[in-house]
């Protein structure tokens, strides 16, 4: 019996040597997760019957370290959860590793080339249907400009033009701004803004569009307040757009709330227009809450999905496949799906990735006490064999 007892020791120790030494292999493996063999004690009735590994615990639930690669879509998972990843048969594996890019039809794919899973563009403020992730790599339309912001001191220290407003000379007005403007094709085009004090309250403001002669009269008038702020009734203005080359016609709103008139020098804090230009498909990253962020070559950039992250009941239950990846089962538990940073799912941190939870030095000292045990119930066999000797030679 004793002879049984230390081989059952010999094979426990062999089968806790297999999770040691598979811990030892990954030690470097992004988003790996070591796995502890249980020992536990085996009897038939009250007979001793030695020792068999009774369960594998995984530690899914301690986080690795964070490893900075500064990719735009490289990320880690900080605190619960996994990435989703939808392989070629439609079955879902769940992983830590976020390392991703787009294949040549635009869809996310993680590192085995699986299909990424999250939501769509949000509609309204609701997220889309959970599914593949696909970047649109074409153009994105032009924007018209509608208005324009613009905020400045007109300063009270101008004195008023002599003669009358000619854009040719400089000596007929006190300042002159330009503000871009976009048209339905993307077409730029420059609005420039002459600024005429008129008398103590009030200022002169005429238009012209890409140089163009500019009305005889003022197109608008900006009455300020002895306080130098200025009136909200006189506060914006409208500028045509004409139609040209196809674009339709429009017309930009400029809106000068904030602008003062105070002693001093005349300056510009604020000059921006909404609209843009088409832009071409330069790339795409991930953002710190999971959103996949296209980025075109008009400096424009849009949100086309987000990524999902999968939280379970019982994580530890979870099977470990191939790939570093995990699939669900009766005892995890269905995946709950959310956005990363909500409920139970954990935060990314983007441009880093999560390293392999492995504490070599922990996994080096275990494997010396296997070592020793080994070698104990290794005596024991011997000692067995030298007393069955004995006993064999007596006889």
């Amino acid at each position: 019996m004793s002879f049984d007892i230390a081989l059952s020791g010999i094979q426990a120790i062999n089968q806790s040597l297999e999770s040691t030494s598979n811990n030892i292999a990954n030690a470097a493996t992004y988003g790996f997760k070591s796995s502890r063999a249980n020992f536990s004690s085996v009897y038939a009735g009250t007979q001793a019957n030695g020792v068999e590994v009774g369960s594998l615990t995984q530690t899914i639930g301690q986080n690795g370290s964070t490893q900075t690669t500064g990719r735009g879509l490289d990320a880690a998972i900080d605190g619960r959860g996994f990435f989703v990843s939808r392989d070629p048969q439609g079955g879902m594996t769940y992983s830590r590793v976020g390392i991703f890019s787009t294949d040549t039809k635009g869809f996310l794919i993680d590192s085995n080339g699986k299909k990424v899973q999250g939501y769509g563009p949000s509609n309204g403020g609701a997220l889309g249907a959970m599914g593949d992730l696909q970047v649109p790599t074409g153009q994105i339309p032009a924007v018209a400009t509608k208005s324009i912001d613009y905020i400045g001191n007109l300063s009270s220290d101008w004195t008023k033009p002599a003669a009358a407003f000619d854009p040719a000379k400089s000596s007929t007005y006190n300042m002159v701004k330009q503000s871009i403007v976009y048209d339905s094709l993307g077409t730029q085009h420059t609005v420039s803004q002459y600024f005429v004090k008129k008398d103590a309250d009030n200022v002169d403001i005429y238009y012209s569009l890409d140089g163009a002669a500019p009305a005889a009269t003022p197109s608008t008038t900006l009455k300020f307040g002895t306080d130098g702020k200025l009136d909200a009734t006189t506060a914006s203005a409208t500028v045509a757009i004409p139609a040209s080359g196809g674009a339709a016609a429009g017309s930009v709103t400029i809106d000068y709330t904030g602008t003062t008139r105070f002693a001093g020098e005349a300056t510009t804090t604020t000059n921006r227009s909404d609209g843009y230009a088409s832009g071409a498909f330069v790339g795409v990253e991930l953002a710190a809450d999971g959103s996949l962020v296209a980025k075109y070559s008009n400096d424009q950039s849009q949100v086309v999905g987000t990524v999902a992250i999968a939280t379970f009941a019982n994580e530890g239950a979870l099977a470990a496949i191939s790939d570093t990846s995990w699939t669900a089962n009766a005892d995890s538990g269905a995946a709950l799906y959310n956005v990363p940073g909500v409920g139970l799912s954990g935060k990314l941190s983007t441009g880093a990735l999560e390293g392999s939870n492995v504490d070599i030095t922990s996994e080096l000292v275990g494997l010396m006490t296997s070592q020793r045990n080994y070698q104990a119930n290794s005596k024991v066999l011997t000692t067995e064999s030298a007393m069955m000797q004995a006993l064999m030679q007596a006889l």
